[in-house]
């Protein structure tokens, strides 16, 4: 699972893509226009960035220059019309991971996608183990002592995310940002009644909680059982 945004004009276009990835369950922010997707790359948190060259407002050659000047490195794709060999090599010299030009089929995009999602830390494991917790991010699978726990698609993101961080904390707003979609107008209430969902699923009535939530600190995953004193 990552959380993309896909900057793309042709609405038939972005719908295609959109639907593609959310199928391969991954979060999903879209933009239209050059401005918004700027404001978004600026204030979000995305591990990808599918970017259009042809934009109202501001083109994607100028996103891509304002962000990497900004100091994002989030991986883009730049996916547009433009095919010129001078055009690629302006994209990639100002900071572009990959170039895709159009026509292209959605499964070359989406190949494309994993092969940048895998370039900074290495292949992600399909399958996530933490204590008696496994996750299986393929087949949207998780068990707990072998025992499957249901889960909805944002409880599972949620976890998922615990998952490959665990140990570590994160605020409220840190969580909003990295696994809940942007034009959701999610709060910090939702984050605290989805805590509170996976806590009643995950921990059968034991406590202390697997998921702990420390003031100041915000919310981690348990990476051990935790000792009870008496």
């Amino acid at each position: 699972m990552a959380k993309v945004l896909l900057v793309e004009d042709d609405q038939i276009l972005s719908k295609t893509l959109s639907e593609w990835l959310l199928s391969e369950r991954h979060l999903v922010d879209v933009s239209g226009n050059g401005k918004d997707a700027l404001e978004l790359l600026l204030q979000g948190k995305y591990d990808i960035v599918i970017l259009d060259w042809n934009l109202p407002d501001m083109d994607g050659l100028e996103v891509l220059k304002r962000y990497r000047s900004a100091g994002g490195n989030c991986p883009i794709l730049m996916l547009t019309g433009k095919g010129a060999l001078e055009e690629k090599e302006q994209g990639l010299d100002w900071g572009a991971d990959d170039y895709l030009a159009k026509p292209a089929h959605v499964r070359e995009v989406s190949a494309r996608v994993r092969a940048l999602l895998r370039r900074p830390s290495g292949v992600k494991s399909n399958i996530l183990t933490v204590g008696e917790l496994m996750l299986d991010s393929a087949a949207h699978r998780v068990t707990k002592g072998g025992n499957v726990v249901p889960l909805t698609g944002q409880e599972f993101a949620l976890l998922e995310f615990f998952m490959r961080h665990p140990g570590e904390f994160f605020t409220a707003d840190t969580l909003l940002s990295r696994v809940w979609r942007s034009d959701g107008e999610p709060s910090v209430l939702a984050v605290r009644v989805f805590i509170k969902r996976l806590r009643e699923k995950l921990d059968c009535g034991k406590e202390p909680s697997i998921i702990q939530n420390e003031r100041g600190l915000g919310y981690r995953l348990q990476t051990a059982e935790p000792e009870i004193t008496p």
